[in-house]
């Protein structure tokens, strides 16, 4: 029988994870070797949780990676196959040795470890009744057993072998009773096991051990919200006498392998959605548990704050409060009525641009939060997001062509800009920040052409949101003639404001908000078709005082079927083009390592990154070491390469809101043991070689009073969405390569774009956890997404080793503005003229 890692015990745990707590052949390795069988990979959620790991004086990346593997009972022979992998030659000769481990032939055999391979069951007899707790253990010769009912040792004639007879039951059998099995000085222990007492009812207890009431389900499996790459854990626990038996069922469909109280299914995928039952039985009764719903969502999920949905005084409100613990909040939703076709996508996409520091133009305030705000929403309708600020027209373009080629049969679009903008002759106009103060349509981007683009990928459902202005612009006479347009009736655009008019901001004093976001973001989730939540945004907007006769939502749509941007997404089990998806996505969402400098002084620092947007990152030093001689000292970022976007007024700052960013909350960061210093870089997309830094250490030891410096160049790859250079033209048709790309293997060169990891990739997989190799180094892939949790300063992925994507921005929704129309300020948002 095969060995689990949790046969081992606690020392040689904590030793092994000493070794694999290092940068260049640890942890992180493991996780990556382990990953050939799907069921060991770890997702991003796990992978974050172990880098956080560092941040206590006593955490382990590696003994919790280790626990992880333990939970879904990994070989010890497949965990030494993998350390031989990495040639962690010290982690194999320490396993095999102080674990007493033997190891033959390839692979690798483990032997003499001590297993239970039985464990008792809680039972419930009648008294004067039988009843048998059974422990059995495999392992070396020698083994020996231990019965306790609480703490107390049981000493009868049974009580050291493995079959814990009571007979005739009496009152003081009734308890919780635990099996020790030792092995000389090591011992394991089994799981609890509850004996009660029932009443008889007449019935002989010879022939019905139990009442009628005698089987009973005493844990029901939860309903539960958890993210893909994931494990999935639902239980269900009884007692009877006879013990009784398990079955699993998933949509009323047996599942043949899950025959125990524990359902444990690791790397879940949205195939695994659905609602889960178990049937409990034994020879003389069956009963049947509640029913659990699971919901499966990318992994940043997992912890987002949601919008609590107003629908008037008419009709049903949900609220935050109805959420149980880990329910996905779309799982409250009113569901539509029985007769109602369901329909679903292959995938969802959005591409969000929020557009504020303009060159020629007047500044802007709310794209930054209206940006933000979506890309939470969305997410949590299972959305792959990329969101994007402050870009020109080279770059806006070759964002719209990476858009495209995330799209194919049966996906969602969506295509969300906030910015100046116009509309001529009926072709909406979205204005990059470098357009020239007389622009025309040759310096714009025009919707109605990326429409007719999306049609070709033939698209389940498109959707354009314009938070813009859609006044006519006098300096543009030319009439551009977009594609033909295809009769799919499968489009809807919605516009913050009617043809003719302005869009417009709230100012505040933190941060700024777009009304069409202040109203949408309520709405957004429900799940109702797209035109009629759009429909009650409007009538929102138009029962506040403040913007009635200044800005109305206008919907232009043929949408001929009820499509809710909360439909399911179903793809098929090898669908190429969904994991093709999947690592287009990825490409762009993978921060660098976290890292730790050792100066010659004797202090150590620590460098962490997160992602504010996909364009956006924090870097953050922390002083992890000093000599106690040393009195202070600090660690700041200087050198910075010339293609990024620093304020130095803003850099290396104590607090996040000093260094100029609004949107990652410092409450959800976990508390530091020392002070950090922030540095925000802006405009990755423009990064044209690897990002490089400077590392400059100011201490002064008590003894002297002069400062003293020391420096250590820092070089961290391409990181986010850097790595596609944006900066580059595209082909200005550039066609998806879903239905052509090899399948040959995972090799990708280093990529420009979404478009050559897209021709690329290979063993084609419904999973978010998909393999690739990218620029030198072979790597994994693990789309999130988006943990929920809060984008935290962390330890994170190198760029060259993408274990598992990052999420881009903070989760944590900023808090929703209150319609009170004294507090309302408007400016004039997106007038084309300049100032």
């Amino acid at each position: 029988m095969e060995m689990s890692i949790g046969t081992l015990g606690e020392g040689v745990l904590n030793g092994l994870s000493k070794m694999l707590d290092n940068s260049t052949c640890g942890w992180r390795q493991l996780a990556n070797a382990v990953s050939e069988q799907p069921k060991f990979r770890c997702s991003e959620n796990e992978l974050t949780s172990c880098s956080l790991q560092v941040l206590s004086a006593a955490g382990s990346p590696g003994r919790t990676l280790l626990a992880r593997l333990a939970d879904r009972s990994c070989p010890l022979d497949f965990l030494l196959h993998c350390l031989r992998k990495m040639d962690h030659q010290e982690a194999v000769q320490y396993l095999t040795t102080t674990s007493k481990v033997e190891v033959t032939g390839v692979p690798y055999k483990v032997a003499e470890v001590t297993q239970i391979t039985v464990q008792p069951q809680s039972q419930q007899a009648t008294l004067g009744g039988r009843v048998v707790l059974t422990c059995r253990a495999s392992g070396p010769p020698g083994l020996s057993y231990q019965w306790f009912r609480g703490k107390e040792e049981i000493l009868d004639e049974t009580g050291s072998t493995p079959e814990l007879v009571l007979c005739p039951l009496a009152p003081a059998h009734q308890g919780h009773y635990i099996c020790r099995v030792n092995h000389g000085e090591n011992c394991i222990f089994s799981q609890w096991a509850h004996v009660r007492f029932v009443h008889s009812e007449g019935c002989s207890s010879s022939l019905f051990p139990g009442s009628v009431s005698g089987l009973l389900i005493t844990h029901q499996p939860q309903s539960q919200a958890v993210s893909e790459g994931d494990t999935l854990f639902l239980e269900c626990n009884a007692e009877a006498n006879p013990p009784a038996q398990y079955e699993w069922y998933h949509n009323m469909v047996p599942m043949t392998q899950h025959k125990t109280r524990s359902l444990k299914i690791p790397c879940v995928t949205t195939g695994h959605r659905g609602q889960y039952s178990c049937k409990v039985f034994n020879l003389y009764h069956e009963v049947w548990s509640d029913t659990a719903t699971v919901t499966i969502g990318p992994s940043s999920i997992t912890d987002a704050s949601w919008v609590e949905v107003d629908r008037g005084l008419d009709s049903q409100e949900v609220h935050r409060s109805t959420c149980g613990p880990g329910i996905h909040p779309l799982q409250q939703m009113v569901n539509p009525p029985p007769t109602a076709k369901h329909f679903h996508a292959t995938d969802k996409v959005a591409l969000l641009i929020g557009n504020m520091n303009y060159l020629y133009h007047t500044q802007l305030c709310a794209p930054i939060a209206d940006v933000h705000e979506l890309t939470n929403v969305l997410r949590q309708m299972d959305f792959k997001v990329v969101s994007l600020l402050d870009l020109n027209w080279q770059e806006m373009h070759s964002a719209v062509t990476e858009f495209l080629l995330l799209l194919d049969k049966g996906v969602y679009g969506l295509l969300y800009f906030a910015g100046h903008g116009y509309e001529n002759y009926g072709n909406s106009f979205m204005v990059p920040i470098d357009a020239p103060a007389s622009y025309t349509s040759e310096h714009c981007l025009c919707v109605q052409n990326i429409l007719t683009r999306m049609q070709e990928k033939e698209t389940g459902l498109n959707v354009f949101l314009l938070d813009m202005c859609r006044k006519r612009n006098p300096n543009d006479d030319i009439i551009v003639q977009p594609g033909l347009l295809k009769v799919t009736a499968n489009i809807v655009f919605g516009y913050a404001t009617c043809i003719d008019a302005e869009a417009y901001e709230v100012r505040r004093e933190d941060v700024s908000n777009g009304i069409f976001i202040s109203f949408l973001k309520r709405r957004v989730c429900e799940d109702e078709k797209v035109t009629v939540m759009l429909d009650r945004v409007a009538e929102d907007m138009g029962r506040c005082e403040i913007t009635r006769g200044r800005q109305a939502l206008e919907l232009r749509s043929n949408l001929s079927e009820r499509r809710s941007l909360t439909d399911q997404i179903q793809t098929s089990e090898c669908s190429a083009s969904y994991s093709a998806r999947n690592l287009q996505w990825a490409v762009a969402h993978v921060l660098p390592k976290s890292h730790c400098l050792q100066f010659d002084c004797g202090v150590k620092v620590q460098l962490g990154f997160a992602a504010e947007f996909s364009n956006i990152m924090v870097i953050y030093t922390r002083i992890l070491e000093k000599p106690k001689e040393i009195i202070s000292c600090s660690a700041q970022l200087t050198d910075f390469s010339e293609d990024v976007d620093i304020d130095l007024k803003k850099s290396n700052q104590e607090t996040l809101l000093e260094a100029g960013s609004l949107l990652l909350i410092k409450e959800n960061l976990p508390s530091p043991e020392v002070p950090s210093l922030y540095t925000r870089i802006r405009s990755l997309q423009r990064l044209r070689r690897e990002l490089t830094f400077t590392v400059c250490l100011h201490y002064t030891y008590s003894n002297m009073d002069e400062e003293v410096q020391e420096r250590q160049p820092v070089t961290v790859g391409k990181p986010l969405v850097s790595k596609l250079n944006l900066y580059e033209p595209r082909p200005p048709r550039a066609c998806s390569a879903s239905s052509s790309f090899s399948l040959d293997s995972f090799n990708i060169p280093e990529c420009s774009s979404f478009s050559e990891a897209f021709a690329s990739v290979g063993s084609a997989s419904n999973t978010w956890s998909d393999y690739a190799q990218t620029g030198r180094e072979s790597s994994t892939t693990e789309s999130p997404t988006s943990s929920r949790s809060a984008n935290i300063p962390e330890e994170t992925d190198s760029p060259e080793l993408f274990e598992a994507t990052q999420p881009l921005v903070a989760s944590k929704s900023l808090p929703h503005i209150q319609i009170n129309d004294t507090n309302y300020k408007f400016s004039d948002m997106y007038n084309f003229h300049s100032h």
